[in-house]
């Protein structure tokens, strides 16, 4: 009899050992929860981390994500406003915003994947098909900043050189991604982020888009060069007015230096011609008949001449 009582008691601890491990319950950090019972949700969702109390056997503890989860979809070939068409890759961040309704509609990560393909697929198709092909392949119409040497701001290849942008690629992404949020909350869904992860055009519009990008960069070549040419003419300029200023201030200075020269000469001669009046005549003659006289040349005076009276001796004029 205490051998059997011994096993009840024995059998009644381990059933109560399992009906408490079976009551309670832990949620991470990263996690939010669900109680169902006989498939049916019973109260909000839990979302305090911690240990947590629950009907044993009869209620189920149905887990999700609190973390972000990413969304990546498969490319998908939309015609542009333009008539273009080209293959369009997005990726989205999202998250479980409410566990209950979650639940209800779409009750899995799996099943919240394939919603989501589908909101994301038809947002992105409305908003790429509703633009240009340009709106969603560049962000805004600056190609290229250039620092002036003022420190001014220089913008070329602008959109006088390009196709106009009016709304730009990240401006899309936005309003892909409102339209998606839109629809997504309908199963405890929250979009964070939409993103246009790649775009590949298809081979016929390959070609144009090549051919235009090299026209568009030609324009802008050939921006560049004016510009150079015009700095150049500037720069010659300048330099051409500078050698002329500076070639005025060496000749005034030549000029200047000349002028200093024949007043110092002319006071040299003034000075020797008041000291000894007799020789300066004599030396000035003696110059004359250098500059006059080479050789094998005759050289006719009159006996009347200046000149001549200082080749005869003394005393016989």
């Amino acid at each position: 009899m205490k051998a059997l009582r011994g096993i009840i008691g024995v059998i009644l601890l381990i059933v109560g050992a399992i009906v408490t491990s079976a009551s309670f319950y832990t949620i991470a950090e990263y996690e939010q929860v669900v109680i169902t019972q006989f498939g049916k949700p019973v109260g909000d969702a839990i979302t305090d981390a911690g240990p947590h109390f629950r009907t044993p056997f009869l209620q189920e503890v149905n887990r999700f994500e609190k973390r972000m989860l990413e969304w990546d979809g498969e490319a998908n070939e939309i015609p542009t406003a333009d008539k273009r068409f080209i293959w369009v890759d997005t990726t989205a961040r999202w998250r479980i915003a409410d566990p209950l309704l979650f639940l209800q509609t779409v009750r899995t990560t799996n099943g919240a994947q394939g919603r989501l393909d589908d909101i994301i697929d038809s947002a992105t198709r409305d908003h790429i098909s509703a633009n240009n092909l340009v709106e969603s392949v560049r962000p805004s119409n600056r190609v290229l900043d250039v620092k002036r040497d003022d420190g001014e701001e220089n913008l070329l290849g602008s959109s006088e050189d390009m196709e106009r942008v009016e709304i730009g690629r990240d401006e899309v992404a936005r309003r892909i991604l409102a339209s998606a949020q839109t629809l997504a909350l309908e199963y405890g869904i929250e979009i964070v982020d939409v993103r246009i992860k790649r775009l590949k055009y298809r081979d016929d519009v390959r070609e144009a888009v090549y051919a235009r990008m090299i026209s568009e960069r030609n324009r802008i070549a050939e921006r560049y060069r004016s510009e150079g040419q015009g700095r150049k003419a500037e720069i010659l300029g300048r330099r051409e007015k500078e050698a002329k200023r500076i070639s005025s201030e060496a000749e005034r200075a030549a000029l200047e230096i000349v002028a200093r020269a024949d007043a110092e000469a002319a006071r040299i001669y003034s000075d020797a011609y008041r000291a000894d009046e007799e020789f300066y005549a004599f030396w000035r003659s003696l110059e004359a008949y250098r500059t006059i006289i080479g050789d094998n040349h005759t050289l006719v005076l009159s006996p009347n001449s200046e000149l001549y009276r200082f080749l005869v001796s003394p005393g016989t004029e």
